[in-house]
């Protein structure tokens, strides 16, 4: 269950995230909802996953995959960088949060 409660705060955080980018190219409503929204219920349901998981690995893992995310939507739909090194470094960050899900 705590897996499914840091999935879902992570993809909470990536939906925060758009958010904050709309938000910062167009103010409204409906932006500023999205970003706080996403943020807010990433943070209570990466709450729910600690009575489940240790803090250490699911704030880890909640951060890994959010970044990721992030990083992978703006370079999609936001024309961010596509650099061999960013590709690398978004690598080593999936690598490193799959490890420590493995180990946990």
């Amino acid at each position: 269950m705590g897996w499914l409660f840091v999935t879902f705060a992570a993809i909470s955080e990536i939906i925060g995230v758009i958010g904050l980018k709309l938000f910062s190219t167009k103010k409204n409503i409906k932006t500023g909802s999205l970003f706080l929204g996403g943020f807010g219920l990433s943070f209570f349901l990466l709450y729910q996953a600690f009575a489940y998981l240790q803090l250490s690995i699911a704030y880890a893992v909640w951060i890994g995959i959010g970044t990721a995310g992030a990083v992978l939507i703006n370079m999609i739909f936001f024309g961010e960088s596509k650099s061999g090194a960013r590709i690398f470094s978004l690598i080593l960050i999936i690598v490193g949060v799959t490890g420590l899900k493995l180990v946990s």
